[in-house]
């Protein structure tokens, strides 16, 4: 499926976000807009009312309404839609103006309007006061929406007539529809507007971006030396090129270490091979011995578990440069698992005549795996070099941000243009040492391959920690550096 393209995608999305905020700024002056009327016309309506009531209270008795009709229906002129009912004390219509199809109908009896006929409002009483709270809303019979006040009026003589002053509110609807027609018109022409123009300004926006994509295509195997180098790139794209550029860097960096990598590996892996084929072209120059066959066997099983480290080493080293590498993290005694690795590796030790010895103790976050094969890489190492009856010690102990963790051996120091790059894969201080046996290492251990001490280090890498080495005449001592879990 063909996927949109990016400033298609940014111009809907900014035609989207164009047509929120005409939507809620339309639906705010809407509102705004109806409560303003619907305030005045209230207003309005309570003006008439008090009015009206005013001038009732003026009257002597029930005939002075007729009488004084004129005076009384004045207070709603010049509004075609205010209307005005006025009731005698005996509930019967004396005033009418303006009357809308809601209001008080003829009774079918008497044939005159009575309040009666009027839809359930609430009266207010002649001495209270008339509010907005006193407006009542009800619908005409021809569904004209119509707002009023019902009050009664108290007459010199102590009748009380009543008063109904209304107001036919479809005017008032009218005007909101047409205005909200107008807006919803003006909405969609401007969320139109918005897109098209949009678009051909985010189109030209991104061509600085297409300008780097081909720059970024002469990028090849052969030219990973080639940068991208693009003219008058905006200044928010300067972090981009830059960070693309740097990447670029990494990935020639990268893929010569993976080119001397590749070497390093075939040397060390013709190294074995060719020791088991000269051993085999010797003996299959002339007849030789059950014992000898059975020498050559064994000395080929060697090369084939060296083999074996190597590949199962180099394959821990790919997994462990995965970004989605998984690690079981978890806290421990730092101390209490240094003593089961010296337990485990006592054998080893023994027949090197080499003791062993742990010391402190701290509380470490790790991967409980990987701490281990860490620790006994250090610990077969210092065994390989250490000469007859030294001491190798283990110890543990923590500071305020990180858990120290060494193994220290004695044995000739190490010099110090070697001590960085002993960590590196294939590297050896002495390449003669290669050829030193490594039977009975723990699972994990590297023997002699070389990788040993990288794959520590990539262990330390994965913790976001660190691993070094300290060498001088009293012998090599391995740090390595948990940072604490906050």
């Amino acid at each position: 499926m063909r996927r949109r393209p990016l400033a298609a995608a940014l111009a809907l999305a900014f035609g989207a976000t164009t047509l929120t905020v005409f939507v809620l700024v339309g639906s705010f002056l809407y509102v705004a807009l109806e409560k303003q009327i619907k305030a005045q016309d209230n207003l309005d309506i309570v003006l008439a009312a008090r009015h009206a009531r005013r001038l009732a209270e003026e009257l002597d008795s029930a005939p002075s309404i007729r009488e004084h009709s004129e005076r009384l229906t004045s207070v709603v002129l010049g509004n075609e839609a205010l209307s005005m009912e006025v009731f005698d004390p005996d509930g019967k219509r004396a005033i009418e103006h303006n009357i809308a199809a809601a209001l008080a109908v003829p009774d079918a009896a008497s044939g005159a309007a009575t309040i009666a006929a009027l839809p359930p409002l609430t009266r207010v009483a002649a001495t209270a006061r008339i509010t907005e709270a006193d407006i009542g809303d009800w619908t005409s019979r021809d569904g004209a929406p119509i707002r009023g006040i019902f009050t009664d009026a108290r007459l010199r003589n102590g009748d009380t007539a009543s008063l109904l002053v209304a107001r036919n509110m479809s005017d008032r609807w009218l005007l909101l529809d047409r205005y909200r027609d107008k807006l919803t018109l003006a909405g969609v022409a401007g969320v139109v507007l918005a897109m098209l123009l949009g678009y051909l300004l985010i189109r030209a926006a991104l061509r600085p971006l297409r300008d780097i994509a081909a720059s970024a295509s002469l990028v090849t195997v052969n030219r990973l030396d080639t940068r991208i180098a693009v003219a008058r790139v905006p200044s928010e794209l300067e972090a981009l090129v830059a960070s693309l550029n740097a990447m670029l860097e990494r990935v020639e960096q990268g893929f010569q270490h993976l080119s001397r990598f590749t070497a390093d590996l075939a040397h060390d892996m013709r190294t074995p091979l060719s020791n088991m084929r000269g051993a085999a072209e010797v003996a299959l120059a002339r007849p030789r011995s059950v014992d000898e066959y059975e020498a050559l066997l064994a000395s080929n099983l060697e090369e084939c578990d060296r083999l074996s480290r190597m590949i199962e080493s180099v394959l821990f080293l790919a997994r462990a440069e995965h970004p989605q590498f998984v690690k079981q993290l978890r806290e421990f005694d730092a101390g209490q698992e240094l003593t089961h690795i010296a337990e485990y590796f006592e054998g080893i030790a023994d027949d090197a005549n080499v003791r062993l010895r742990v010391s402190g103790t701290a509380a470490v976050t790790a991967d409980l795996e990987l701490f281990r094969r860490a620790v006994s890489n250090l610990l077969a190492n210092a065994i390989r070099y250490t000469p007859p009856g030294g001491e190798i010690v283990l110890d543990a102990g923590a500071s305020a941000d990180a858990v120290r963790v060494s193994v220290a051996n004695p044995g000739q120091p190490i010099p110090a243009e070697h001590l960085e790059r002993i960590f590196d894969r294939f590297y050896r201080v002495d390449p003669s040492r290669s050829s030193l046996p490594s039977a009975g290492l723990s699972q994990g251990s590297t023997g002699s391959t070389g990788l040993g001490l990288a794959i520590v280090r990539a262990i330390m890498e994965l913790h976001c920690g660190s691993v070094h080495a300290e060498s001088d005449a009293r012998g090599t001592r391995f740090v390595l550096r948990f940072p604490r879990v906050r």
